[in-house]
């Protein structure tokens, strides 16, 4: 009997409960429908109320449930589940192999396949990365034999453990990361990695009241032995003439020390240096910070017009080769940026596959190849798309999303709005809690590991020791025709 009492109780609560639920729900929908019915903003909530709604919620959830339940391998963007799976894998330290047949388009025009030899080097023997020296003239320069790097990403679009992560995981690595034109930070510094000190627009963390650049401030950024290099900012890929964008929620007060901004304020860069009006002052500035650092120090740009290339060409030979940048960053539009205009993301500006053969072929006209070292950096993730980048006369090449992927990114498009689902570029705490430094730091330092392992297979397979060996006789591209034409025909034809 008192079991019975009880349950016969329980039926009773769960009845009223449900009675309540019932009436709060009619009462929701009966506001609702009124509220549609009266508003006028949204047309289809005021024509189809209540259930009108869904449209709305479904477009936002679209971008979450897309990836999952309706893109094919090879066709969503910006980066497809190809691609991200195998930075996933490589991050993981799992098995990176796949079955049955590729599920790439091998006719596609613009496909880059690589030509196997019939003499392959052996993946026994030892071989040693060719060291390359940037800035062999300063008093410090820089060697190292990476070639795949974290490109530039600041504190503040990224969170506080997510930069730790990066730090400590270049470190294991051997690479270098950039530190974005946020300035340095702490976080940076952690994992006493190679670090590359970017100087935007704004020149956060190097900048007088009058926002011009602190002699100062400079030499005590270069008197981290961390920093290894500088890199001025001329422009970045997904929004060419215009400067750095952090939205006002995204500027805490630890953020807003390290740049000298306003706490919780738009951190809106210039679209230009303000010191900059003709190349002859291009060349100024980078000589400037080369002297008073004493660290090799280079530019950042996205191609679009490429006379002023010709121009700083001109004035290199007029005051003499060592006035040159020691590297150049080419950025594509094919770049990721935690905020842009979508005007600027979508059509300003050349992707790399134009960008890369057009300023290699330029400065190899100039005499200046040897000298400038060229960083590509725009999308490649993957190492078929580094060996591209060799292959076309790049250097090194530095990936920021390929790394924001290793620290576990889902691409859910929410770096611009501090809601970031795997606390990769909010600064809400809560998001935070599930990155873990230490585990992603490891995933950075693998996904570093078997981008360089499999560029290095790539190499072997077309019979060189060395990835930097390939050549543009190396890889072949299809053409509109269905026809696949090695490299150097191809961007010959390009001119």
């Amino acid at each position: 009997m008192p079991q019975q009492h009880w349950f016969m109780w329980g039926i009773d609560i769960f009845s009223g409960l449900f009675l309540v639920l019932f009436w709060l729900l009619l009462i929701a929908v009966v506001y609702m429908y009124i509220a549609d019915k009266l508003q006028t903003k949204q047309a289809i909530r005021h024509n189809y109320p209540v259930v009108g709604r869904f449209r709305y919620l479904f477009e936002k959830q679209g971008e979450f449930f897309r990836q999952y339940f309706f893109s094919q391998d090879r066709e969503e963007l910006p980066f497809n589940r190809a691609e991200r799976s195998w930075v996933y894998r490589a991050a993981k330290n799992v098995d990176r192999t796949i079955a049955f047949g590729s599920t790439q388009a091998l006719d596609k025009p613009g496909t880059v396949m690589f030509m196997n030899s019939a003499f392959p080097i052996s993946d026994h023997d030892q071989h040693h990365t060719v060291a390359v020296t940037v800035g062999p003239d300063c008093l410090h320069p820089y060697s190292t034999d990476k070639i795949c790097h974290i490109s530039a990403m600041s504190f503040g679009a990224l969170s506080r453990p997510a930069v730790t992560a990066l730090s400590h995981g270049a470190a294991q690595a051997g690479c270098w990361l950039n530190t974005g034109e946020g300035g340095l930070s702490p976080h940076h510094l952690k994992g006493h990695c190679d670090l590359v000190f970017q100087i935007g627009t704004a020149k956060y963390g190097v900048r007088n009241d009058q926002g011009h650049l602190d002699p100062k401030k400079l030499a005590e950024v270069a008197a981290h032995p961390e920093v290894k290099m500088f890199e001025i900012k001329l422009s970045q890929g997904a929004k060419p003439g215009k400067g750095g964008i952090l939205p006002a929620v995204k500027v805490t007060e630890e953020i807003a020390a390290i740049r000298g901004i306003p706490i919780g304020q738009d951190s809106i860069s210039p679209n230009g240096h303000i010191e900059l009006t003709c190349v002859a002052d291009i060349i100024d500035m980078i000589n400037q910070v080369r002297d008073i650092t004493g660290k090799p120090t280079g530019i950042k740009a996205v191609l679009g017009d490429i006379t002023w290339v010709n121009d700083l060409c001109d004035e290199i030979e007029r005051r003499g080769i060592e006035s040159a940048p020691d590297f150049f960053t080419l950025d594509s539009s094919d770049g990721g940026t935690g905020a842009a205009p979508q005007a600027l993301m979508d059509n300003v500006g050349l992707p790399l596959k134009q960008s890369l053969p057009l300023l290699v072929d330029l400065l190899n006209e100039r005499g200046l190849k040897q000298r400038i070292k060229i960083i590509a950096t725009g999308k490649l993730v993957m190492p078929s798309y580094v060996a591209w980048a060799l292959a076309t006369g790049a250097d090194f090449i530095a990936s920021a999303r390929g790394n924001m992927f290793a620290l576990g990114c889902i691409q859910s498009l929410q770096c611009n709005k501090d809601t970031c689902p795997t606390g990769i570029t909010t600064h809400n705490t809560r998001l935070q809690q599930g990155l873990d430094p230490k585990d992603k730091s490891a995933r950075v330092a693998n996904y570093n590991h078997f981008l360089h392992y499999d560029l290095t297979m790539i190499a072997h397979s077309c019979g060189v020791t060395d990835p930097r060996h390939l050549t543009r006789h190396h890889a072949r591209i299809v053409q509109t025709t269905g026809v696949a034409v090695t490299l150097d025909k191809h961007y010959r034809h390009m001119q």
